[in-house]
């Protein structure tokens, strides 16, 4: 293993955790892939630790780290069942154990109000791995992230494993997921609900590929994976109450070497939450206290103004301030009003001149013209400029732009084609 990355990880810890290591027995020689799992107020953790335990075995050794947690201010209600989870874990484990496949409690029932969360969870698990990684000297270890109101396929890890075998320069990848569509453990509602967010999440980011901007990845918290060392490289999980996933990752893909892991399946919960102001139980809770079940996002007119500014963004290198301010009226008004807020000449220049060539340059600029700057003009260009659209209705007009055939009307339908298809 080279002594710098090595070196590296032994940084990390020292300048970016917060915590000495929790687990204090050695890791199996083989371990290879650590799964963290934030937990906090669950009911019913026990099912995704049974989707874990009952996976194939893959030819590594796995460990997965539960962090239960709480901020200091949590009421009495969040601790006993944070106790009741603590209490139904242990004698869980009791008749679950295997040398190389090993679980790990980790209990922080009173972290800083400031910070506690499910990024700061997410961020004492994956630490900890890194603990476990370091004293292997195994930089190339692979840290999974998982929800506590998750399950999975059962090639779920080997699949995983066999990625990152296959692919050593792999930094990290989003793992395919899906939400239940129809069963009896939700009503109707919040079936259609989900369906809708599900259809938007996969309609969001096969436009923004279509557009071809280089790093449209789902970011989900509960469907990534990614190497020890570029963990630490990129500093680490943040401790965001929400979001975290979504800026963590972007760091990461910006790196390239990322990938979709199409081959196996996380499945979400759709159940409705408060406990962040934004991702799936954040929206079914403001569904189903709206009473509407229909989603509405971001028109199509807007994902072809993507497309224009990644085509014309193969003129720019070499161009100076006045030409790049006549490339400006090539773009429509909502680019042009957009770009000029956000100092677009300014910073192409600063591009250009870092840039020994077209393609550093691209580099470059993409990440200026990120998947922050993206989310931003599509909430610049809504509704200023363009109408918001019923999921559905734009889920059927990108079809027909991919030349998919669609029959389909409803949410659930269209979401079954987009799998269909990994959209």
């Amino acid at each position: 293993m080279p002594f710098q990355s090595i070196q590296f990880t032994v940084q990390y810890l020292k300048k970016y955790a917060l915590y000495s290591p929790f687990i204090h027995e050695k890791p199996h020689e083989d371990l290879f892939l650590i799964v963290v799992i934030p937990c906090f107020n669950e009911h019913d953790i026990i099912t995704s630790l049974n989707s874990l335990w009952i996976c194939k075995r893959p030819n590594c050794a796995v460990e997965i780290i539960i962090v239960i947690n709480a901020s200091e201010n949590s009421n009495d209600t969040i601790i006993k069942q944070n106790k009741l989870t603590e209490k139904a874990i242990t004698i869980w484990l009791s008749s679950h154990y295997n040398n190389s496949f090993r679980f790990f409690l980790i209990i922080k029932n009173n972290l800083p109000a400031k910070d506690a969360g499910v990024g700061l969870a997410r961020k004492i698990g994956m630490d900890e791995a890194i603990h476990r990684f370091e004293i292997l000297k195994k930089n190339e270890g692979v840290i999974i992230s998982f929800d506590a109101d998750c399950t999975c396929q059962q090639n779920y890890l080997c699949e995983i494993e066999r990625l990152f075998k296959e692919n050593s320069k792999l930094n990290g990848c989003s793992i395919q997921f899906e939400h239940p569509l129809e069963g009896d453990d939700f009503d109707d509602f919040t079936y259609y609900a989900v369906a809708g967010y599900e259809l938007y999440l996969r309609y969001y980011i096969s436009a923004l590929r279509f557009a071809g901007h280089p790093f449209a990845y789902q970011t989900i918290g509960s469907s990534f994976a990614i190497r020890a060392d570029v963990y630490c490289k990129q500093g680490g999980m943040n401790k965001r109450k929400a979001g975290e996933d979504f800026y963590f990752l972007q760091k990461v893909i910006q790196l390239g070497n990322y990938a979709d892991l199409n081959s196996t399946k996380v499945f979400s919960s759709p159940r409705p939450s408060d406990r962040v102001p934004f991702g799936t139980g954040a929206v079914i809770e403001k569904m189903q206290k709206s009473g509407d079940p229909n989603y509405f996002t971001y028109n199509l007119q807007a994902f072809d103004d993507i497309a224009d500014i990644v085509r014309l963004s193969a003129k720019m290198y070499g161009k100076n301030e006045a030409q790049l301010n006549s490339l400006l009226i090539e773009f429509s008004m909502p680019v042009q009003k957009f770009l000029i807020k956000n100092n677009f000449v300014k910073n192409v220049i600063e591009c250009i001149r870092n840039s020994s060539s077209q393609l550093t340059f691209l580099q470059r600029f993409f990440k200026w013209f990120n998947m922050f700057k993206v989310l931003k003009f599509m909430n610049y260009s809504h509704p200023a400029f363009y109408s918001y659209k019923g999921v559905e209705d734009v889920a059927k007009q990108f079809l027909l732009i991919k030349k998919i055939k669609c029959n389909a009307n409803s949410a659930i339908e269209l979401c079954k084609i987009y799998r269909k298809f990994n959209l």
